[in-house]
């Protein structure tokens, strides 16, 4: 069992800062992880839609904690640098379900967690974002509570009051305990700026094609920037080309493209 680090919390919360945004590439497995870190990740995020793929499973809390937490531990285990968890809406249906989940993370060695409210009330994830504070603060943990509003990234409710929602949903979790407030499916500046200028914790966006450089978003009030599930879906989308061009028979020009493979096997030879 590996506990959440004091000095890993400390150092996790210390770089939300918008004059220099975290960076997060979220990872999926201790390979991905492994990477990541060595391309000078300051912190790893995992992707809960990732980590199901890479399962078997579809993303949206069809993945069991256990499933979740053991590969978690992987991560953390791997890697030299503070680790966030995705877990979803909590991996539970009550306070009693997301405690046992929090303190498997707080067990497993995790700085911080995401929880999202999805199509959820936002009342529901309030609660929930109680029961993990509770939960870490009990524990003597300084857990990083990152909470997801999802009204964007879903397309929830009107158009016109989407941003009043959201800054709306974002007060409640926080006064239930988050420490940040990740707002993904975002890319317009002004928004972003409003966001961050209506939210009195650090602001987490998801970058993509057509989202500015994570200095822009700095400069925009952003203090966490983040891929989602965004590099496993890179990930297999060049598993899928190098298996088409075998199967036409046309050539092997993507595997031109990979790591090497002294460089991967020593990336996971290497002692933590």
């Amino acid at each position: 069992m590996i506990l959440t680090q004091p000095d890993d919390a400390r150092l996790f919360r210390s770089l939300h800062t918008a004059s220099a945004p975290l960076a997060l590439a979220n990872a999926w497995d201790v390979a991905s992880a492994r990477v990541i870190e060595a391309a000078g990740a300051s912190a790893i995020a995992t992707t809960s839609a990732g980590v199901a793929w890479s399962l078997g499973y579809p993303d949206g809390d069809v993945l069991t904690r256990e499933r979740t937490l053991e590969v978690l531990g992987r991560i953390v285990a791997a890697v030299g640098v503070p680790v966030t968890a995705d877990i979803e809406g909590g991996y539970g249906t009550d306070a009693a379900g997301i405690a046992e989940t929090v303190t498997g993370v707080l067990a497993a060695g995790a700085a911080g967690v995401n929880i999202e409210d999805g199509t959820r009330g936002p009342e529901d994830l309030a609660s929930r974002l109680a029961a993990a504070r509770r939960t870490a603060d009990r524990a003597g943990a300084d857990l990083f509570l990152n909470a997801r509003v999802d009204t964007f990234l879903l397309g929830l409710g009107d158009q016109a009051t989407r941003l009043r929602e959201t800054l709306a949903r974002a007060r409640l979790y926080v006064d239930a305990g988050a420490d940040g407030i990740f707002v993904p499916g975002v890319t317009d500046p002004v928004t972003i700026a409003a966001l961050a200028g209506g939210i009195s914790v650090p602001l987490n966006v998801m970058a993509g094609p057509g989202s500015p450089a994570v200095a822009e978003l700095g400069g925009l009030g952003v203090a966490r920037v983040s891929l989602g599930s965004g590099v496993a879906q890179v990930a297999h989308a060049a598993a899928r080309r190098t298996a088409r061009e075998l199967f036409g028979a046309v050539a092997y020009d993507s595997l031109a493209e990979g790591m090497s493979f002294p460089e991967l096997d020593a990336l996971l030879s290497a002692p933590r």
